[in-house]
């Protein structure tokens, strides 16, 4: 009767840990996946700054051309807005 028990015991035990394992290998694939989406993220961050600084350069070379042509920027952007 024992022997029952420990045979009982013992599939009991592998049967755990079959379960940790399997919890251990899609922990393993989670940590794979949010770390390449990191990445991807920091990636889109990069490009996205990149455009971000270009907007300001295109920004400041039109306001340097409406200060070349005399006129206020607020009116000038308000002119702009009006013909759109």
């Amino acid at each position: 009767m024992l022997l029952f028990a420990l045979i009982g015991l013992c599939l009991v035990l592998l049967g755990v840990v079959g379960l940790q394992f399997t919890y251990m290998f899609y922990v393993d694939r989670m940590y794979n996946e949010r770390r390449k989406h990191m990445h991807d993220l920091e990636l889109k961050s990069e490009k996205l700054s990149h455009k971000l600084h270009e907007a300001h350069q295109l920004i400041a070379v039109q306001n340097e051309k409406l200060k070349a042509a005399g006129l206020n920027e607020e009116e000038a952007w308000a002119d702009v807005i009006d013909e759109r």
